[in-house]
């Protein structure tokens, strides 16, 4: 499924929006496997592999990325998700999957994101749960999270985080710098999240109801495979 963007004049990026009519299918896809645990260390070889393919940039992107695991691990979750979201919303340009991968729907790794500098808002929220997850953040308080956008009527995807189980989620977004509560964010209304447990309805800016449990592959599997192997 990919997404298309629609320019926000004050913030200079773009929404990342999915037909409502599809969503049923993304998740179906998606919410099986987020128990798979992310391969993300660099190996010497692979970063010549990047450099020779996409440029010193990627190759300096990526070393920053390995950096940031480095040394966030002992820092407090507010700040891991913090500098973790600042990260990649610095880092790297909205580009919708049919520009950048030739194709309607590609669920890039992180290190495919990194190494393009690209990608739309189910790789942003992709990339940050999966490093947030490498840096100790338990994938139990972490949520992908499908919305609608309600002032332009159109869909987008976020990553949440609870601090408790009934806390009222924070939004880690690509559109905006700040993380702030869900309670904050009015324009935008969330309809399924998902992470390695299990899928849930939001009908509230809470937890939601589960519906679901993490037991299907599909397009995961490849992006899986992927990131075992660490293709390019």
């Amino acid at each position: 499924m990919s997404c298309a963007g629609n320019r926000q004049a004050q913030t200079g990026r773009y929404w990342c929006m999915k037909k409502p009519s599809r969503i049923a299918v993304f998740l179906l896809v998606i919410f099986c496997a987020f128990t798979v645990s992310a391969q993300l260390e660099i190996s010497a070889i692979l970063l010549g592999k990047i450099q020779q393919k996409f440029g010193d940039e990627a190759v300096t992107r990526v070393e920053q990325w390995q950096d940031l695991m480095k040394t966030a691990k002992t820092l407090p979750e507010k700040e891991k998700l913090r500098r973790v979201n600042q990260f990649f919303n610095q880092r790297i340009e909205f580009v919708d999957d049919i520009y950048l991968w030739g194709v309607k729907d590609y669920w890039a790794t992180p290190i495919e994101f990194l190494a393009r500098g690209a990608g739309d808002c189910e790789d942003y929220s992709i990339a940050k749960y999966f490093t947030l997850k490498e840096l100790g953040v338990s994938e139990k308080k972490m949520r992908i999270t499908y919305v609608k956008a309600l002032k332009l009527r159109q869909a987008h995807m976020v990553l949440t985080y609870f601090e408790t189980p009934r806390a009222v989620p924070v939004v880690l977004d690509n559109l905006i710098p700040t993380i702030k509560p869900a309670t904050e964010r009015k324009d935008l209304l969330p309809v399924y999240s998902f992470n390695g447990s299990g899928l849930w309805l939001a009908k509230a800016r809470g937890s939601g109801k589960k519906v679901g449990s993490s037991s299907r592959l599909n397009m995961w599997e490849s992006l899986k495979n992927r990131m075992l192997s660490n293709e390019l």
